[in-house]
């Protein structure tokens, strides 16, 4: 499997023209959201289709007046597409309006587009998803996720109302941010937990709008993981999606001072959502501070919620500078390790392989960017306890 759950396929290019087209997730939508989440879902390892309603992308519009991430990302797409493009054995027909939309998929990639096709309904078929083209054309998928117009969806569904998945600002008086599966930067200090994503008796389908280009890449990862497992979005594996993005370098917890160039941004972001350590909230934006050295009284609680034996520890070392040698000592007890091998091991990563710019120096008082990766590396937090659907600790 590649990364954690997901596997890539490579066979050799077969077009075909089908009366039903067959894929995994169809992401429906024109907007940032769409090209987010279904290029998600295609890296994470599922064939994916994107139906849009409008041409082929052009970079330079794209560009205008975007973030050089969101350009680069859809760089990145286009390059994708191109090279799928070229695959196909026989070239893409010109899109006329006049004539009945003909689409041309090669069934064997992983990614697909199908640009300006408008569908005229959507419904459900079995477990799965259809829909329709034109009357004799249609796309079969296991999940759907929606970046567009729900109106044709809702009348599917028989309901009245849809709402997208929204954002919670991150505050600690409750832990659901150990839900997040995204940043939501653009509204400050926000996060998108997993369970906002899913839709309460629907399995299989998610909508986002069609601007959360943050959110995307979260609904293409859920729905990557329902198609590989054959199973229903209620039943995601949050531990597992958030690992998947996190791979992906997709930030989980809005911490403005931490990006995901600096060597230690996994895991200052895996520490981060176990809420061991806290960010600092200013004016509704998230600093993590990584370079404040850490106090005995903000890591205390924290450790004793995640591990038993941690309460016997500080019941025994009461407050205590938080040095490398009695963190070493915690970890050590904790996780029942060797004392000397793990200083042994800390000597000789802490420059090399961590790229922290201090010594080694078991008197020195520890940062919260060097405390977060030696309970990362020691202890493995956020990769070994799992959490709830409110983010509460499962012991």
């Amino acid at each position: 499997m590649k990364r954690l759950f997901f596997v890539f396929a490579f066979i050799i290019p077969l077009v075909i023209h089908a009366q039903t087209l067959k894929t995994d997730v169809l992401v429906i939508g024109s907007g940032d959201a769409a090209y987010a989440a279904s290029f998600q879902s295609f890296k994470s390892g599922v064939k994916t289709i994107l139906l849009t309603q409008k041409e082929q992308l052009d970079l330079k519009k794209v560009s205008e007046g975007r973030p050089k991430t969101a350009e680069a990302f859809y760089q990145n797409f286009l390059k994708r597409e191109i090279e799928n493009a070229k695959s196909l054995e026989a070239p893409k027909p010109k899109p006329d309006k006049k004539k009945p939309v003909k689409v041309t998929v090669d069934s064997t990639q992983l990614l697909n587009v199908i640009n300006n096709a408008p569908y005229i309904e959507i419904k459900r078929s079995g477990s799965s998803w259809e829909v329709k083209l034109t009357k004799d054309k249609s796309i079969r998928a296991k999940v759907l996720v929606m970046a567009d117009n729900p109106e044709k969806l809702m009348t599917a569904l028989k309901i009245t109302g849809l709402n997208p998945a929204t954002s919670n600002q991150l505050n600690y008086s409750e832990n659901l941010y150990r839900t997040t599966v995204a940043s939501v930067s653009s509204k400050g200090s926000n996060f998108l937990s997993l369970y906002s994503l899913l839709i309460p008796n629907q399995e299989n389908l998610l909508y986002i709008s069609a601007d959360q280009f943050e959110i995307g890449p979260a609904a293409g990862a859920i729905a990557a993981y329902a198609a590989f497992f054959d199973t229903k979005t209620s039943l995601s594996n949050l531990k597992r999606i958030q690992g998947e993005l996190l791979a992906y370098k997709h930030t989980l917890m809005p911490f403005e001072d931490v990006k995901a160039i600096d060597s230690n941004w996994l895991a200052i972001q895996k520490v981060g959502i176990t809420g061991i350590i806290k960010a600092e909230i200013k004016q509704d934006k998230a600093y993590f501070n990584p370079e404040k050295e850490v106090t005995y009284d903000e890591i205390k609680q924290p450790i004793k919620d995640y591990y038993y034996k941690a309460q016997i520890w500080f019941d025994d070392h009461q407050n205590i500078p938080i040095n490398l040698e009695n963190t070493t000592a915690m970890v050590c007890y904790v996780g029942n390790k060797s004392v000397e091998a793990i200083k042994t091991d800390l000597q000789k990563k802490w420059n090399k392989n961590y790229k922290f710019t201090s010594k080694y120096d078991l008197k020195k008082v520890l940062t919260r960017r060097e405390f977060a990766v030696i309970i990362n590396e020691y202890l493995k937090p956020f990769d070994d306890v799992n959490v709830d659907k409110t983010g509460g600790v499962i012991r």
